[in-house]
């Protein structure tokens, strides 16, 4: 590894000087570790001479005087105070945004150019979706008339607002879309016309895609997935002038709160090295192993992929089967073990469970070869197999959580295929082993893409960066993972809260070359495990061979791993599946601990045709999941034996949980 493990836990998000500005970053004198000045400190003087320059008093002057003018000898001290503030902080935002781009800019200046007219290869797909819509000019007349027709119901809205105070909306924000609950949204005139008129533009933009006919599907899905992404960027609610918190923010603190969110966007700019990285969470509120990942145990075992990390017991007994989880190597095993309130760890030691949880190696460029069939023996036999010998069992049982869930499904065949039985039952979640139906990830893998990616794996010494993992999930919730704190941060000049989740949402690991191409092209171009043509090791794999018990959850509202997607893959395998529905999405649909009391699952007997087919007769039940996997869980656990300590088994402990490599930052 090259990074040192020490230097590792330092946080990687800025935090508040006292003297108001960002100390993350930055060296003597307010120099920026690449020597140009981050935030240039102007003496007070100087922002009064500024601030006398400036044409602000111009809209003051409508505002304050109206028709009748403007007659500064009018104003008060405290009036002319406010507009003396309001000018000298507008002009240090505005240096201070200057200050950044310009050190942004000699960041990049010795870095090949990365500017493409087409980031997404989504050229291709836009021009047979936009020709289709140009060869049928009656139905793209009709749906200009249909936009025109809602504008003018918009208008006369508008108008019977203004004489009467009363008008129902012409259209809203749809459930959940956070962007607009702002009051005056709705309760200002200006504000409520400009964001209809927007939601009727965006609706119909996206609609007249999504209903394009005779086009290739993923063509179609593709210019959907692009049309939303631009559609949301314009959204006013991401513009100063345009949105009413924004500004009311402005005028509240005397422009102090654009100067802050431009302190922001320095801080931000300087942690991405010179690319914008925008901070979801307060960073230096998380300490991995002190208020985040502390469940006890120890690491009994490391290789150069994984430490698996076996937690203490809670109980004076345990089943004599143990349980070893294997979660997605993109991410950290901790969202597992966030809070002693939400911890899957320690709820599964509270059932009496022996649990062992595999910590994936955040590779360096010493590990760019790594393939799949390496992250299948070094990760699931290796790690089944020190837990047997840890506990003295021929089998375990297993978990593998999305993309392990993957691996773990190939391995189980592999297994099949060479005649060893190492795991007793097999439980996934949000895992596909069907790609026909992925997610919106499957818009990122055709192959223009992927050899761009490569060469970005290339420059990058044989491993894609966690940052370029986190800004392709960010974009599949721009809303909520983008916009929301880019409107946060730099219009409204406010600090991100403290939040856990998105810490560890934060915290992706790097991929090596040789492993995350093969898992793009062969699980999410060619779906080769389900068509049956995958092999790893010379043998070819069928999940039709997998006669283990078989445990499947999905989410309702997974964007990832949709519960159509996850179905597909549960009826592959050749023995018996419980296949269950959370509410919720991909990680929430997940972790949802009994005690929370929220969302619900479904469940049933069977697996019918469809997914509709199987909703139509499953059962729900308020609450989490869990206990309804717990039950057949223990069926498959055996006996109870005397509880087992982690530092006194066969394998000699290697130190703590949460061990090293999960704390090695990308």
């Amino acid at each position: 590894m090259s990074e040192q493990t020490s230097a590792s836990t330092k946080p990687s998000g800025g935090k508040k000087s006292s003297d108001g500005g960002k100390s993350k970053g930055k060296g003597k004198n307010g120099k920026s570790a690449s020597g140009a000045l981050a935030n240039p400190p102007l003496p007070e003087d100087v922002l009064v001479e500024i601030a006398a320059a400036e044409p602000s008093p111009a809209p003051a002057q409508a505002a304050i005087g109206g028709e009748a003018g403007f007659d500064p000898a009018a104003m008060t001290a405290e009036q002319r105070a406010q507009v003396e503030k309001l000018s000298m902080n507008l002009a240090r935002a505005a240096l201070t945004a200057q200050g950044a781009i310009a050190e942004m800019a000699l960041r990049q200046a010795d870095r090949p150019a990365a500017l493409s007219p087409d980031p997404f290869h989504v050229g291709p797909a836009l021009t047979e979706v936009m020709g289709r819509l140009a060869a049928q000019p009656d139905r793209l007349m009709r749906a200009q008339a249909d936009l025109f027709s809602r504008y003018l119901d918009l208008w006369q809205a508008t108008l019977r607002r203004a004489a009467d105070g009363t008008s129902e909306p012409v259209v809203a924000p749809a459930k959940g879309d956070k962007r607009f609950n702002d009051p005056e949204w709705a309760e200002n005139p200006v504000f409520d016309v400009i964001k209809q008129s927007y939601l009727l533009t965006s609706n119909w933009l996206n609609g007249l895609v999504s209903d394009v006919q005779d086009v290739d599907p993923m063509d179609r899905r593709r210019v959907e997935f692009f049309m939303k992404m631009l559609t949301d960027a314009f959204s006013p609610s991401n513009f100063l002038a345009s949105n009413p918190a924004a500004l009311k923010e402005v005028m509240a603190t005397g422009g102090e709160s654009l100067v802050r969110g431009m302190e922001n966007f320095t801080a931000d700019l300087q942690r991405g090295g010179g690319q914008l990285s925008i901070a979801q969470t307060d960073y230096e509120m998380f300490r991995i192993g002190e208020n985040v990942a502390t469940a006890p145990g120890k690491v009994v075992f490391r290789n150069e992929i994984i430490e698996l990390l076996q937690f203490s017991p809670t109980t004076e007994e345990v089943h004599k089967i143990p349980l070893v989880i294997f979660p997605p190597w993109i991410n950290k095993f901790y969202i597992l073990d966030l809070r002693p309130e939400n911890s899957m760890i320690r709820w599964l030691a509270d059932q009496g469970i022996t649990v062992f949880v595999a910590s994936w190696v955040n590779p360096d460029a010493s590990l760019a070869d790594k393939t799949f069939e390496d992250y299948m023996r070094e990760g699931i036999y290796a790690g089944a197999a020190a837990a047997m010998e840890q506990c003295d069992v021929p089998q375990v049982n297993a978990v593998g959580y999305c993309i392990g869930g993957t691996l773990l499904s190939a391995s189980l065949a592999h297994m099949a295929a060479k005649g060893v039985n190492p795991i007793a039952s097999a439980t996934f979640f949000a895992a596909q082993q069907d790609f026909s139906e992925a997610g919106d990830l499957l818009l990122f893998t055709n192959e223009e893409w992927l050899k761009k990616l490569e060469q970005k794996m290339d420059e990058g010494g044989g491993v894609l960066s966690g940052q370029t993992m986190a800004d392709t999930f960010n974009s599949l919730r721009a809303n909520d993972l983008i916009w929301s704190f880019f409107v946060n941060n730099y219009l409204l000049g406010k600090e991100p809260k403290p939040f856990d989740l998105l810490f560890w949402n934060s915290d992706q690991t790097r991929m090596p070359k040789t492993l995350h191409l093969f898992y793009l092209r062969k699980f999410y171009g060619e779906n080769a495990l389900a068509k049956g043509e995958l092999e790893l090791d010379g043998l070819k794999l069928d999940l039709k061979t997998v006669k283990t018990p078989i445990y499947v959850q999905s989410s309702k509202e997974d964007h990832i791993a949709p519960a159509r997607s996850v179905f597909k893959g549960a009826k592959l395998f050749g023995g018996p599946v419980t296949f269950t529905m959370a509410g919720s999405g991909h990680i929430a649909g997940v972790i949802n601990a009994p005690a929370a009391n929220k969302y619900q699952h479904w469940t049933s007997d069977g697996l019918p045709a469809t997914l509709e087919a199987w909703q139509a007769q499953a059962k729900e039940t308020a609450g989490s999941w869990w206990p309804h996997w717990a039950t057949w869980l223990k069926a498959r656990s055996g006996k109870m034996v005397p509880a087992r300590d982690p530092a006194k088994g066969p394998l000699k402990p290697l130190g703590d949980a949460p061990g090293d490599y999960v704390k090695v930052r990308s």
